[in-house]
């Protein structure tokens, strides 16, 4: 009988497709950093993982398989969908990270949904999954998933992936062939070394070349496929364009998307005064370049930051204006886009999010051993509220809370409920909350960034006495700084829950405060009801009485 493995069981099942297809087209947000535009050698990505779920942090252990070994796919109803040869051996995974400093994230554009095959195996997210339990490089993670979809059929919508390693950062995108059509159409670039790349549910590659293997991959229909389609004229003089042929601009994905990648360039290269222009969709604005340079080599720290962006210190700040409230809060309830008397609109949608489920940066380092080189720095719910833990690539377990959580139900032994629980609770007086937030996520994280040389120094010594070693301290590690940050989280919940109880601020000494109301927002307030909350002069009351 042939032995049969299940790769993913159903609720991971289920919360990819969630995620794919219910709430993708305006989620997720992704920056790559080539090692030559960090300032340590890191090639890092970045993911957040947008949409209303709960994630389980998942570690796989390496594998060997028997020679008749299948991976089984089931839909909801059980029901088998189809299978996929097994390899004789897989590598080991910590969330979206592999044991050789691999690293995939993702941002869905969608794209023409008439190419959508619903009859293809693979899901972008089992795609990602199988390449990092079969890929030593980012540029063989780009050949397993290609050579995967050929054979067995892609089923997702329009794609954007980032895939990293120790030496290089690239940027794919895929999209299907539509009902009963073979593989799908791709295009893989190689980002220049000392330059970064952004995408954010907005297909990016135009123009690629057509005779560089070393930097650009391709499948070999995804020109004529689209010719064939009428998406693209040859005899209209331009040249091909990957994004305009499957995934047109349209206003509103220029408002939630284009504007997310302007922000990220902006915050890397504030030299180049990049122009809003294109993302607010005025006629003839170019369109932001695939990759820049920073003015400034990046570092970890640095992309924690450019991850927690609500646009701030440009005209479309967030936590500015009536639509803040009085305490400056970046939250905009979904949907993004409405409509007040037939005229359309948009809230900005940032980087930030409240709806974050997960998001991690990945931080891969040749001159390291792989076990101490690759660090999966991993973040639960909004980016700006949340606090990174670092993950090493080789540990063989994760934080206990990491791995626990139902949607359906609080719990302050799930990680994600305790990070929701700070940040929502933070809306009600944001800007005064999100300092005290700041803080212990300042004081964590700046001790993690501080303590890295030590760990990893201690790491190496291990290595050469005894190797064995080298994985169970780097994962007491990993597991103990988790642990530890949660029940930290936990505290300061409870901390401003007490502290900011019933609209008052208590002070150092637990004395409540009522702090009111910003003057900027009570001005607002008088001027959409002017006259309702006027107190009368000492003047004016006695002659009303005398009236009476």
């Amino acid at each position: 009988m042939k032995h049969k493995i299940i790769l993913f069981n159903t609720v991971l099942i289920i919360l990819c497709v969630a995620v794919g297809y219910q709430w993708a087209q305006d989620d997720c947000s992704s920056f790559l950093v080539t090692k030559g535009a960090s300032k340590d050698g890191s090639v890092m990505i970045t993911y957040t993982c947008d949409g209303e779920f709960l994630p389980h942090l998942e570690n796989t252990p390496a594998q060997d398989h028997k020679p008749d070994a299948w991976i089984e796919f089931r839909g909801r109803d059980g029901k088998l969908r189809g299978k996929v040869k097994q390899v004789p051996h897989t590598y080991a995974v910590v969330g979206l990270m592999n044991e050789f400093q691999v690293a995939i994230g993702e941002t869905t554009f969608g794209g023409r949904s008439e190419l959508r095959n619903p009859k293809g195996l693979l899901h972008y997210f089992t795609m990602m999954r199988l390449a990092l339990q079969r890929a030593k490089t980012a540029r063989e993670a780009v050949r397993v998933m290609t050579d995967l979809v050929e054979e067995y059929g892609y089923s997702s919508t329009g794609e954007s992936f980032s895939i990293a390693d120790k030496d290089e950062a690239w940027i794919m995108e895929m999209i299907g062939p539509g009902p009963g059509g073979k593989g799908a159409l791709w295009v893989a670039l190689r980002i220049p070394d000392g330059y970064v790349c952004a995408h954010a549910n907005q297909s990016r590659i135009g123009e690629f070349p057509l005779d560089d293997p070393e930097n650009c991959l391709y499948s070999k229909n995804v020109i004529s496929f689209a010719i064939q389609k009428g998406y693209y004229d040859p005899k209209s003089g331009k040249p091909f364009s990957f994004r305009y042929a499957y995934n047109p601009p349209k206003p509103s994905s220029l408002r939630t998307c284009a504007a997310r990648v302007w922000s990220m360039f902006r915050r890397s290269a504030p030299s180049m005064d990049l122009s809003p222009d294109f993302q607010r969709g005025v006629k003839g604005a170019k369109p932001y370049p695939l990759w820049i340079k920073p003015d400034e080599k990046l570092s970890v720290h640095d992309v924690m930051n450019i991850m927690r962006d609500h646009y701030e210190g440009t005209e479309f700040n967030m936590t500015r204006g009536i639509d803040a409230g009085p305490f400056g809060t970046p939250l905009r309830c979904r949907g993004l886009t409405w409509e007040v008397d037939g005229v359309k609109y948009s809230w900005e949608r940032p980087i930030s999010t409240q709806q974050t489920g997960f998001s991690f940066i990945s931080q891969s380092r040749g001159w390291l051993p792989d076990a101490i080189g690759g660090v999966y720095w991993y973040g639960l719910d909004d980016t700006y509220t949340s606090c990174y833990v670092p993950l090493y690539c080789c540990i063989d377990d994760v934080p206990e809370s990491f791995k626990k959580g139902d949607l359906q139900q609080f719990s302050w032994d799930s990680a994600w409920w305790v990070f929701n629980f700070a940040a929502n609770f933070a809306n009600l007086k944001y800007s005064y909350m999100v300092k005290d937030i700041q803080k212990v996520q300042s004081e964590l994280e700046g001790q993690f960034l501080s303590l890295q040389p030590v760990i990893e120094k201690t790491a190496l010594e291990l290595l050469k006495t005894d190797p064995g070693l080298v994985k169970r301290y780097l994962t007491n590690y990993s597991v103990s700084q988790g642990d530890m940050v949660v029940k930290r989280w936990i505290e300061l919940g409870e901390y401003l829950i007490t502290k900011y109880n019933d609209g008052y601020v208590k002070d150092e000494k637990g004395r409540p405060r009522s702090l009111g109301y910003p003057s900027a927002w009570l001005k607002e307030v008088l001027r959409s009801k002017p006259g309702q909350f006027k107190l009368p002069q000492w003047g004016e009351e006695k002659k009303d009485s005398q009236l009476h």
